[in-house]
């Protein structure tokens, strides 16, 4: 039995996606039609804050540990930015990874470790299970990849099957954006606006 919290969170999760994809649609319908737009000035000032998605075959958690491990992680992580630029691609794991480094800017996700929503389906459950998790200190281990994590709501399955990992936002400047290793519009790959 699930708790009543998390089922509540998940939906909430849930309906903001669903609105979130909405009011993409609307504007993109109003973008391609040529109808004029109005902005916010926070707005067009606004930077592009990607967010990431990592998709695994499978899912371990080692309580004793405190580590998750990502079974035959996809060796691409998605990203995408709503406003003010619309931006969606994904990358390679080698630049992913950089985003924990020096490399990446002072605001690297080493320095400033991000949140996460894990979602793992688990064998002879109906839904998936999700919980918010901080990550650090990711290590490729073969096809896997694994993270040291800090429990901030929900519980964690022993394993899993298919999982999510939906990973909070970095700003350009400070990690991947413009040009920055090939993500976005910029110097090895246009993206989508």
């Amino acid at each position: 039995m699930q708790n009543n919290g998390l089922n509540e969170s998940t939906n909430s999760l849930r309906r903001g996606v669903i609105l979130a994809g909405a009011i993409t649609a609307v504007a993109g319908l109003v973008s391609q039609l040529g109808l004029p737009a109005t902005a916010r000035a926070d707005e067009a000032e606004a930077k592009p804050m990607l967010m990431f998605v990592q998709l695994s075959e499978g899912f371990k958690h080692d309580e004793q540990a405190k580590t998750i491990r990502l079974v035959n992680v996809d060796p691409n992580t998605l990203y995408f930015a709503d406003r003010p630029e619309r931006i969606a691609g994904h990358i390679k794991m080698d630049l992913y990874m950089k985003e924990w480094t020096s490399k990446a800017g002072a605001d690297n996700f080493k320095s400033d470790p991000p949140n996460a929503t894990l979602s793992v389906y688990e064998p002879g459950q109906a839904n998936n299970t999700a919980a918010v998790i901080e990550i650090t200190d990711p290590k490729i281990d073969g096809r896997d990849l694994v993270y040291g994590y800090k429990l901030i709501e929900g519980k964690l399955p022993a394993a899993g099957e298919q999982t999510a990992l939906f990973i909070d936002w970095i700003g350009v400047g400070g990690g991947v954006g413009f040009g920055y290793h090939g993500v976005g519009v910029g110097f090895r790959g246009p993206g989508w606006r």
